[in-house]
């Protein structure tokens, strides 16, 4: 019986001697994975990424912090919102598609919608909408990005023709908009299937607008990290994610469980969907610490990391700032098998356009 991770359409079983269909090599491969044994599996799963068209590749630079960009424009507005960036969606939605501009600009290689902190209930709330107009919102968010990446090739003949985007899937502590995803869910008793149905209509609405891949970042509690889990597996198997957390330290996510424990099961639940698990919006100085717990807990995850300046807010005061430069934390996390790198908050197209240097270097250099 094949086990969970490996779905058995990713199998390339050949059905012609390998001189007419297959390659030796691939040959002997699909004979490997026909009779190896489970943990077997797993390790040839992670060598190959079988069916997955760019997380195998070499080191792909996403985009950085879309709200902190987007307040360059509009100052700090967006960060005292309830909707954050959401908001903008509605209100200003050339300046959105700008924004996915200034990145791509940059030489990111990949972008993420702003619907982090979309939700129906916070658009009912907040924008007076309905929930049918909510939904569309959200999908709005996707076509933004798709003119932007649009618009961008069209004035750049040296554009890739396959710039990827992804769904940005914020968690539920965002659309409270009281800081509860760098601390978790405490004393809140949500369920997980509680979790699950708020999640359920935004992934929904990503999915219809036609995306693939979406990014589920800034998650702070294992319980959440396990409800989209189990939500992506059994109701949208066609879609493919990334999984990153919010995290207190060098080894904690938010809520107080140890990062290794949190990725081994999500891995568990998800293998087969899970492009990578990873850290975003944290202190650039504990993310080391923390890609190397998630490969203590199984070495064959691939890891994102895209963590913030390492600047501090505070309520009423605003940004603190005392950061740090991401890019020079880029030459520790590439070789631990990181998949994908950028920024969160306080990181600016200026800082994607060091990061791109920093992985071209180190990728010419190690070929």
């Amino acid at each position: 019986m094949l086990p969970a991770c490996l779905p058995a359409w990713r199998l390339r079983i050949p059905t012609t001697p390998p001189s007419k269909s297959l390659h030796g090599n691939d040959y002997c491969y699909c004979l490997l994975v026909l009779f190896a044994t489970s943990s077997q599996l797993s390790s040839l799963i992670s060598q190959k990424h079988i069916g997955r068209s760019w997380s195998n590749m070499k080191p792909t630079v996403i985009d950085g912090g879309f709200g902190t960009q987007l307040a360059s424009y509009l100052g700090s507005c967006v960060d005292e919102d309830p909707l954050w960036s959401a908001r903008m969606l509605s209100t200003h939605a050339d300046l959105v598609m700008k924004v996915h501009l200034d990145f791509l600009k940059a030489g990111a290689q990949l972008i993420r919608t702003n619907s982090y902190q979309a939700s129906v209930g916070g658009f009912v709330e907040h924008l007076g909408l309905s929930e049918v107009e909510s939904l569309e919102l959200i999908k709005k968010s996707v076509q933004l990005a798709q003119t932007a990446v649009q618009k961008y090739k069209e004035e750049n003949d040296a554009a890739p023709a396959d710039i990827p985007i992804l769904g940005s899937v914020g968690p539920y502590g965002a659309c409270l908009h009281d800081g509860s995803e760098y601390f978790g869910y405490e004393g809140m008793q949500l369920t997980l299937e509680q979790l699950i149905d708020w999640h359920r209509p935004r992934i929904q609405a990503l999915d219809e607008a036609g995306l693939k891949v979406l990014a589920v970042e800034t998650i702070p509690s294992l319980l959440e990290a396990r409800a989209v889990s189990h939500l992506l597996k059994e109701e949208f198997p066609h879609l493919r994610f990334w999984l990153s957390f919010s995290c207190k330290d060098g080894e904690r996510i938010s809520e107080g469980t140890l990062i290794k424990d949190a990725a081994a099961e999500c891995w568990q639940i998800a293998c087969a969907q899970l492009e990578a698990i990873g850290v975003n919006c944290v202190h650039p100085a504990y993310v080391s610490s923390l890609l190397k717990s998630i490969k203590e807990a199984n070495s064959s995850i691939p890891l994102v990391a895209y963590p913030n300046s390492g600047e501090q807010y505070i309520a009423g005061k605003g940004w603190q700032e005392n950061g740090e430069k991401v890019s020079q934390f880029v030459q520790e996390w590439l070789p631990l098998g990181t998949r994908f790198v950028g920024g969160c908050c306080r990181t600016y197209p200026r800082d994607i356009e060091e990061i791109l240097s920093q992985v071209g270097k180190i990728s010419a250099a190690d070929p």
